[in-house]
């Protein structure tokens, strides 16, 4: 088996990196470059670009420039978050088959897999050229509290790019395993992960080589890319207030101010205060340009992200009551996302969990590290000593009448596992029964999201009640679900593993595969 590599794929950045001398070492590519944008800009459709030049090209080509798009990977058009997406993305962003979100580019409509897919063969070329070898394998890391169409999407990606996807692994899991590698700590920690575009909080108790997850909560619509968005509308709303001009009307103002405010975010880590200045962002009804220049401190971004702060800490709540620990139980707090490095972010981590948060791996980087040590353990048993145990994010269960669902998994459940129940027949002489397969925390199957449905046919005609059905739910260690419904009198089966609505079945990702590797990277 050749090198297996550990990939982040993140929301506005990525990197790849492995496992050097026994240490993990993130990959410089050929710019001289760790962390690499996470953007594809389509300069046509034989040939794309990614990363940094890409990112520059997101002001001058909006509409072929596709980035944070990690937040729609997985998920289904009808759903807020793509709503919301439509409403402040350059890109076009429209609906695909069974209510799956694509991005139209040119004549040609891409699948959220197949714009991921991009990111990682950039991220496998730097990988190819540092180790002089071909690359096949490689670990990828999500947030943890993905659902299965989201993980199985970003597999999907993997292989579209030409790698075999060993394992799927939660961000924090990767960010504790790279803080915790061959140090014997006996320690309960949590891992506060504030990336671009998603937030993960876990609970973990490290033992003597051993990495077990005890509970994990998250918000997949959260991050870094929304501090951003208060700038933005501070930024235009003061704007308007000076000149009467709506900047949000220009799109090309509008991804001007978007570089602006990230910039100046990034600025008031260092800074107390910090002036955003756009030369001529428009031009009034008489054709006079106006700059835009406006100061704003760092209390002043406190105060306006606020909200933003307080829901990661409700989101902290739930891991900690699901852990069944209280702050003072907690040995450390360990800081994951280039979003931590805002000092009201660090500040406010300090006083709900009463202790200063540790900060001696960069946060930018630490769980790409993480993914090298277990992408090495997978490929050489090197770092086999290290046993991660981690957990499902979310309860999973089968819908029943009245609209109800029946959890047979629970959140927070030590995977991987594998659990049967039986059911029976509702009405008398029913040949057949519809299994739907549902995600999340209500007793109310609307409320949750359904991830999947099949039908076991052919059943033995009988009073309701008297046919049994054994249904069984299995969660590999990558966190993806298969389920199998059997007829106990005639042993009749039938099993799916479970694909978001509107994923991509097995010709179309071979399809993608074989189109993508014509386009030039």
């Amino acid at each position: 088996m050749g090198r297996v590599i550990g990939i982040d794929l993140g929301t506005s950045t990525s990197i790849v990196a492995v496992l050097d001398d026994g240490k993990p070492v993130p990959i410089t590519n050929d710019k001289g470059e760790k962390i690499i944008p996470s953007v594809v800009s389509f300069l046509d459709p034989s040939h794309v670009v990614v990363g940094t030049e890409a990112k520059k090209r997101i002001v001058i080509e909006p509409k072929t420039s596709v980035y944070s798009s990690k937040r729609l990977i997985g998920r289904k058009f009808f759903s807020g978050e793509v709503k919301k997406a439509q409403m402040i993305m350059p890109y076009e962003i429209v609906e695909g088959e069974n209510d799956s979100v694509r991005v139209h580019v040119g004549e040609k409509d891409y699948s959220l897999s197949e714009i991921a897919a991009f990111i990682l063969r950039d991220m496998k070329k730097t990988a190819e050229a540092h180790l002089g070898e071909e690359v096949t394998q490689a670990v990828i890391t999500v947030p943890a509290y993905f659902n299965d169409g989201q993980r199985q999407a970003t597999k999907d990606a993997g292989t579209i790019a030409g790698l075999d996807v060993l394992r799927i692994l939660n961000e924090p899991t990767a960010a504790a395993l790279a803080y915790g590698y061959g140090k014997d700590l006996n320690q309960k920690v949590v891992i506060y992960d504030l990336g671009g575009g998603t937030f993960d909080v876990s609970v973990l108790e490290i033992g003597t080589d051993v990495f077990e997850v005890i509970a994990t909560a998250g918000d997949t619509y959260l991050g870094g890319d929304d501090f951003d968005d208060r700038l933005i509308d501070y930024f235009a709303d003061t704007f308007f207030q000076q000149t009467k001009i709506d900047l949000r009307k220009d799109k090309l103002a509008l991804q001007k101010l978007k570089a602006e405010a990230e910039r100046v975010k990034i600025a008031l880590s260092d800074n107390l205060e910090e002036t955003a200045f756009i030369e001529a962002v428009a031009t009034d009804k008489s054709g006079k340009p106006h700059d835009l220049s406006i100061p704003i401190t760092r209390n002043l971004f406190a105060n306006i992200t606020y909200d933003l702060i307080q829901r990661t800490f409700k989101v902290c709540d739930e891991a900690l009551q699901a852990s069944n620990l209280t702050v003072g139980e907690i040995d450390g707090v360990i800081l994951v996302g280039g979003s931590t490095r805002m000092p009201i972010i660090q500040d406010a981590v300090r006083n709900y969990y009463l202790k200063d948060p540790k900060i001696g791996i960069d946060p930018d980087l630490v769980v790409a590290m993480g993914a090298a040590i277990q992408a090495e353990s997978l490929s050489s048993g090197s770092a086999a000593g290290s046993l991660l145990l981690d957990v499902t994010p979310q309860s999973l269960g089968v819908g029943t009448a009245g609209g109800l669902v029946d959890v047979l998994i629970a959140r927070n459940s030590s995977i991987p596992t594998s659990t049967t129940r039986t059911f029976t027949t509702s009405r008398d002489n029913q040949t057949s029964v519809r299994i739907q397969v549902y995600q999340g925390e209500s007793r109310n199957s609307a409320e949750n999201e359904i991830l999947g449905e099949f039908v076991l046919s052919n059943l033995p005609e009988a009073p309701r009640g008297q046919v049994k059905i054994d249904v069984t739910f299995d969660i590999d260690t990558d966190g993806i679900v298969s389920v199998s419904a059997r007829d106990q009198s005639s042993g009749r089966e039938e099993h799916i593993k479970i694909t978001v609505s509107g994923g991509l079945s097995q010709a179309q990702i071979e399809k993608a595969r074989e189109e993508s590797m014509q386009v030039a990277v």
